[in-house]
């Protein structure tokens, strides 16, 4: 075989193995999960902890779509990644119930739209705020929950 056609053929090789991984799809990753708060971490080491992590959940739709309780009340929204590690919100519909003292609903909905990165690590999910102004931890939601 000639030194050109060798060349070409370890060429076509090469491509043909490097196109055949594609990166890892954000959506997929996140797509039919759901989540309970486990704890916020602000600035300061300031840490809150919910009296109850199943009245604070969030479930990604594969199609775009999220749900959310925050405490006494319902919403849903829309999410999309353009990048492995990166998330925005769009605008969400949520009920208006006046929930109890010392309830995260006011803080979720404030920080909600300034959610930019996520990450898993050891099961969890963790959904970041701009400027390092805070982190929300979650684990898995319970199997029971439906969005």
């Amino acid at each position: 075989m000639k030194p050109q056609a060798l060349f070409l053929l370890a060429s076509l090789v090469l491509l043909c193995a490097c196109a055949s991984a594609p990166p890892p799809n954000a959506a997929a990753s996140l797509g039919g999960t759901a989540w309970q708060l486990v704890r916020f971490q602000g600035g300061e080491d300031k840490v809150v902890v919910p009296d109850d992590k199943a009245k604070y959940t969030v479930a990604f739709a594969a199609d775009g779509g999220v749900n959310v309780r925050f405490d006494c009340n319902r919403g849903r929204g829309s999410w999309k990644s353009a990048s492995p590690g990166q998330i925005q919100f769009g605008p969400m519909a949520l009920t208006r119930a006046m929930c109890p003292p010392g309830s995260m609903h006011d803080q979720l909905v404030k920080h909600w739209f300034y959610v930019r990165s996520y990450v898993f690590r050891n099961g969890r999910l963790y959904l970041s705020l701009m400027a390092d102004a805070g982190i929300y931890e979650f684990e898995p939601a319970a199997k029971e929950y439906k969005p």
